[in-house]
């Protein structure tokens, strides 16, 4: 039996199959595979003449139906526990989840279908008739009110209110991130660099805590070695960053002379 159809009809090799079994009035979970395999065979060899990309999508399809159909042929494989394992398995659910995905496509193309037959209408109330506002009736609104139910109501009100605080993060206090000062900085590296004559520039700003010590430490470091405290040295391109205690300086830094680098 041959069959004619057109390659424009069809989105893929999968739409092609689904076709076939729908055709065929089989089973998607059964799928008579010999039969199936022919018929789509019939329709790729009729594909010689067609764009080579497309044809390659649909000859990997035929490859596999090829391989289930040898499989079947071999005596049934079991897995560990000991039930059969179906070699059209892995298909069937590419089949199932492409036809999901082709009909849920068909019905938001409905929907857009018959949203394109909606017409919605600008409101063209007056502006005087839209600030209306109906007389509110106090007596009317207030009948029936004691101050039992006022009081209920406002305790239900305080309630929603205490039901919205976390009770660990409302217990959190505020973090303020503190300033780091220039003059601090200069002082911490002076009492650095004395106790330990010879260290690393990268030692040390891999103990600072954030960024911005980092910055600091770098300039405070340049202070240093600008007024001769710090004699900076470096064995190779790229390589790490000595500082020395320079011991002939006989400059003091004070937390007094200091500030004026703040």
């Amino acid at each position: 039996m041959k069959i004619s159809v057109k390659l424009e009809i069809f989105e893929g090799p999968l739409d092609l199959l689904l076709h076939l079994i729908e055709k065929n009035k089989v089973s998607i979970y059964d799928i008579p595979i010999v039969e199936i395999t022919n018929q789509y065979m019939e329709y790729v060899n009729a594909m010689e003449k067609k764009n080579l990309d497309v044809v390659s999508d649909f000859l990997v399809i035929a490859a596999t139906l090829i391989d289930i159909k040898s499989k079947m042929l071999l005596p049934k494989e079991v897995d560990e526990e000991g039930e059969e394992i179906d070699p059209r398995a892995e298909l069937v659910a590419r089949l199932v989840e492409y036809k999901m995905y082709k009909t849920i496509a068909y019905e938001l193309k409905d929907k857009q279908i018959d949203a394109d037959k909606s017409l919605f209408k600008e409101p063209t109330i007056p502006n005087e008739v839209a600030k209306y506002e109906e007389p509110v009736d106090l007596n009317q609104l207030l009948d029936g009110i004691t101050l039992a139910k006022l009081k209920s109501i406002f305790q239900s009100v305080l309630k929603k209110q205490i039901d919205k605080i976390d009770p660990i993060r409302s217990k959190f206090g505020n973090i303020k991130k503190e300033k780091v000062r220039l003059s601090e900085k200069l002082i911490y590296i002076f009492e650095y660099s004395k106790k330990r004559k010879s260290f690393s520039f990268l030692n040390l700003l891999e103990e600072q805590n954030t960024k911005e010590d980092v910055i600091v430490t770098f300039l405070a470091c340049l202070e240093m070695i600008k007024i001769g405290r710090l004699f900076i040295s470096q064995k190779e391109t790229f390589g790490d960053i000595l500082l020395e205690w320079n011991e002939d300086c006989e400059t003091t830094i004070t937390k007094e002379a200091m500030e004026q680098y703040d």
